[in-house]
């Protein structure tokens, strides 16, 4: 039988370049909850050129994290707003152990809690030779890739024709020390969920049709208005 929530709470968690991002529209989409994604709202911040923006533009430049303080601020706006009231899809935080439990302390201040993990794993060269390839319009964060999804133009959006870019943090020497990283603290971050059977795995080095397939699999509720 499948288990029904009267709101839905689901965190994406991955390395870079797994594919959280997709993912998380698609589950956004079915299920008709905001998708939240801290990587584009910082990036945003920075295309904006808001004094936030200007603040952490180093941190990603460098694929570095931004502070817990930051981060924290900008998640508790987001999921304290009207539309996140029946559940949320959350993806790029937490990357750590600690900001796992400051998430929980946000979420039970507001009488919620995170439902279901999903982690998705693929291996680092994988990961590596996506992000290489992937390009990026600015203004609305639309991606591509060369080799598996190109512009209908080299390096121009479909939709405004205007320039693709690589992502400073896409290079590759700065997506390896991102792996590192996330190695550095994944194994802590998934065994915090997984002792409170929130976590499960799922393979990400598949087409985007069947990670969505396993991944709707997982998740496997609905959402009740």
């Amino acid at each position: 039988m499948t288990p029904t929530f009267s709101s839905l709470n689901l965190v994406l968690l991955g390395p870079p370049g797994s594919g959280k991002g997709t993912q998380a529209r698609l589950l956004a989409e079915r299920y008709q909850l905001p998708h939240i994604s801290t990587g584009d709202m910082l990036w945003g911040e920075v295309t904006n050129g808001t004094g936030l923006g200007g603040e952490v533009h180093p941190d990603l430049g460098r694929g570095e994290l931004v502070s817990d303080k930051v981060m924290s601020g900008l998640v508790l706006q987001r999921i304290d707003r009207d539309d996140c009231a029946r559940g949320f899809i959350l993806e790029g935080y937490p990357r750590r152990l600690e900001q796992a439990e400051l998430l929980d302390g946000i979420l039970a201040e507001l009488g919620r809690r995170i439902e279901q993990v999903v982690l998705l794993d693929v291996a680092d060269d994988v990961i590596v030779h996506r992000l290489k390839g992937r390009l990026i319009h600015p203004g609305s964060g639309r991606t591509y890739h060369i080799a598996h999804d190109p512009p209908k133009s080299p390096d121009v959006d479909d939709l405004t024709g205007e320039k693709l870019v690589q992502r400073a943090d896409d290079r590759e020497s700065v997506v390896r020390d991102r792996l590192r990283y996330y190695h550095e603290h994944c194994e802590k971050l998934a065994d915090y969920y997984r002792n409170r059977d929130q976590l499960v795995v799922v393979n990400g080095d598949q087409t985007i049709d069947r990670v969505a397939r396993d991944v709707d699999r997982t998740v496997g509720v609905r959402v009740v208005a």
